[in-house]
């Protein structure tokens, strides 16, 4: 059976889950969901996600949300991308946490916030501020990936799908790969696996629909 992805191709959390099924080999097909035009917003959507966010995964009768317990499921049910010991999955763990409280999430709002919302609308000095949090992520990862392969043991994992989501857009946020030259290595090294694809093409939508 078909597992199909709620997703739409800017959502960097939606990307992760995307990865995750591709690399797991999972049989799965996008749907896209037309974020900007409110369809999250709507009762439709809300009975499918209470709290109106993509990714949203359904695998025949499962039906799940929140990218992390995405990764998890699709690592779990497939054997593959988790860690090769209960320590290595604890460390997993560790790291999707991380990402979702201290990378993904901020990256997620300054992204939005300079690139999707009007200038005029955008609150004074909450870039800035949260760009000063991300410098320190990226320092802790960029560190974590200076002597390793991978975040996670001597192979890919979910923890590398969960902290790379975001890090492959072309909208600017205030991140520069060259800036971070362990993180730089490590995103070419993710993207030179078989089937790997940029977001835009992974997924449906991007801001160009919207321009034209």
């Amino acid at each position: 059976m078909t597992a199909q992805l709620y997703c739409f191709g800017e959502s960097g959390n939606a990307y992760k889950a995307a990865l995750a099924l591709t690399f797991c080999e999972m049989d799965w097909e996008p749907v896209f969901v037309d974020f900007f035009n409110g369809e999250t917003r709507t009762p439709a959507f809300r009975a499918i996600n209470e709290m109106g966010e993509v990714p949203v995964l359904r695998d025949g009768d499962t039906v799940l949300t929140q990218s992390g317990v995405i990764l998890d499921y699709v690592s779990s049910r497939t054997g593959k991308l988790g860690g090769k010991s209960a320590a290595e999955r604890r460390e997993v763990l560790r790291w999707l946490f991380w990402d979702n409280h201290k990378l993904s999430t901020q990256i997620g709002t300054t992204r939005f916030l300079m690139n999707f919302v009007p200038e005029e609308k955008r609150p004074e000095g909450v870039i800035p501020f949260v760009q000063g949090r991300l410098k320190a992520a990226y320092t802790v990862l960029n560190d974590h990936m200076a002597t390793r392969d991978w975040v996670v043991g001597n192979h890919l994992t979910i923890a590398d799908l969960s902290c790379c989501g975001y890090l492959y857009y072309p909208e600017p946020f205030g991140f520069s790969r060259a800036d971070w030259p362990h993180i730089d290595r490590w995103l070419d090294r993710i993207a030179a696996l078989p089937g790997w694809k940029h977001p835009y093409e992974m997924m449906p939508g991007n801001p160009s629909d919207r321009a034209k």
